[in-house]
């Protein structure tokens, strides 16, 4: 195996850290290894103790490593942060009849970047995203190289991370001997691996439902045109839930993980008199706590991570039409009907996405996400540096435009 065959991908979740190791000699995709590790020193994909954190990520690379019998040198993470910042800008350029030329492309993106850094010096650029061309108020989807044209409008997407976030991220690697060769956001990284090429076009909404966050992703035009990422997750229905009853979150989470979220089929949980059953009190004493108290309090903290999501679908310009689709993954998408909780709020065809899939498949869909990227490309993203094996799979979007991040 030729070293540059080999692709090293870690995710920094809050639970696990995961890493998988894949060899892409003789135009295959072999998984030679995958590793998990309990995560420590992380919390929300954000360094807090730059010790324990180099020791966690350093056995998770090092079991995977020894699995598929090989040693890495560089790695790329997958991460999503609340800090994440999602940035819009529409720049325009005079083209006065004349034709539409990769230089006038270039030019806009430039300007977009210098204004970015002029806004915020304290930000690190991780993704850039073109997602419309406007030519003579006509929407081009692809580069209209060659174009005769007045007016060309041209709007990108920028996620960015803070600098001293991604300097901390940078250390742990140091630590471990290795090179980030790159960093995905994981929304980005789930949409490439989840979302079909008509769903990534015509437009589709991911929620991430997570531990201890919320991350929400549109996709449009084969970009993702808005992200954002609440430190808000379904365990905090378990704290709700544990700090109002007064009962240990080992019990409040087996509540929540067996409450029917369409609340009609609920009698596991409760007695005829509407009072939750003896068997959940394990570590506290029996007493009455009712139906409808344990309802308020999960409907309370959904309600809110739906007021966000609600929020955001604004921001990001969505209009709800067909072909519009809504999917949710992450561990909160396994709570029993939740789809039908957001069907009553959003008024959409909302799906569960990535159930049916094997365990690889389920645990690793970032990481598998992160490898569609960084293999083949994708068009309507502004990368830092392509090499030439990869140049004829790159669109010219991403050929043209280099970046110091």
């Amino acid at each position: 195996m030729k070293s540059e065959d080999i692709i090293g991908i870690i995710e920094l979740g809050n639970v696990n850290i995961k890493c998988i190791i894949i060899n892409l000699s003789n135009n295959k995709t072999e998984i030679l290894s995958t590793s998990t590790t309990p995560s420590d020193g992380i919390y929300n994909d954000v360094i807090i103790n730059m010790s324990k954190a180099s020791k966690a990520v350093r056995s998770c690379i090092s079991n995977a490593e020894k699995i598929a019998k090989i040693s890495l040198k560089k790695i790329n993470v997958v991460i999503e942060q609340t800090d994440f910042l999602c940035t819009k800008f529409s720049k325009h350029k005079k083209i006065d009849g004349s034709k539409i030329h990769k230089e006038d492309i270039e030019f806009l993106l430039k300007e977009a970047k210098k204004q970015l850094i002029l806004n915020d010096n304290k930000q690190s650029i991780i993704h850039i995203f073109n997602y419309n061309y406007i030519v003579d108020g006509k929407k081009f989807i692809e580069e209209p190289i060659g174009v005769y044209a007045d007016f060309l409008t041209h709007e990108i997407t920028f996620i960015t991370v803070p600098k001293n976030n991604l300097k901390n991220i940078v250390q742990v690697f140091i630590d471990c001997d290795l090179e980030i060769a790159r960093i995905v956001s994981r929304s980005y990284a789930l949409g490439a691996k989840l979302l079909s090429y008509e769903e990534l076009e015509s437009g589709s909404i991911i929620v991430d439902l997570g531990s201890e966050k919320t991350s929400f992703g549109f996709f449009k035009n084969l970009a993702l045109t808005h992200s954002i990422t609440f430190p808000i997750g379904i365990n905090h229905i378990n704290k709700d839930i544990s700090k109002v009853c007064s009962l240990s979150l080992s019990e409040s989470e087996k509540i929540k993980n067996n409450i029917d979220l369409s609340f009609k089929n609920n009698q596991d949980l409760f007695d005829e008199n509407g009072y939750l059953k003896d068997f959940y009190f394990t570590d506290s004493s029996f007493r009455k706590i009712s139906q409808k108290l344990i309802f308020d309090i999960i409907n309370a903290r959904l309600d809110e991570i739906i007021d966000l999501l609600k929020k955001q679908l604004s921001t990001a310009g969505f209009n709800k039409k067909p072909g519009t689709s809504f999917f949710i993954t992450g561990g909160g998408s396994n709570l029993l009907n939740i789809e039908k909780y957001f069907v009553n709020f959003f008024g959409l065809n909302v799906k569960k996405i990535n159930k049916d899939a094997d365990n690889l498949e389920k645990s690793f869909s970032s990481c598998l996400g992160a490898l569609k990227i960084i293999k083949d490309g994708w068009e309507t993203e502004a990368i830092a540096e392509i090499s030439n094996k990869k140049d004829e799979k790159i669109s010219f979007f991403a050929k043209i435009f280099s970046i110091n991040r």
